[in-house]
């Protein structure tokens, strides 16, 4: 199955406008089987399924981790 390499995920957000996180596949897999997401920073990161279902993993303690409203992919490899 090829998945894509980068998707971005919009969070809802207090301001005007929605807050965009762009994360890209690594070569991790997440407890479901799928691939493991992640942003530049490492901060923000997700297992993303084949049918775009998202799972926000934690990357650090006391961290609150929201669901993103959507998840565009935006490449295959």
């Amino acid at each position: 199955m090829d998945y894509p390499e980068t998707y971005e995920l919009v969070f809802e957000a207090a301001a005007v406008e929605d807050d965009t996180v762009l994360v890209h596949r690594t070569a991790r897999a997440g407890a479901g089987g799928y691939p493991v997401y992640e942003d530049e920073t490492g901060i923000v990161r997700a297992e993303i399924s084949d049918r775009g279902e998202v799972r926000m993993l934690a990357s650090g303690g006391h961290q609150v981790l929201g669901t993103p409203r959507a998840v565009r992919p935006l490449g295959t490899q």
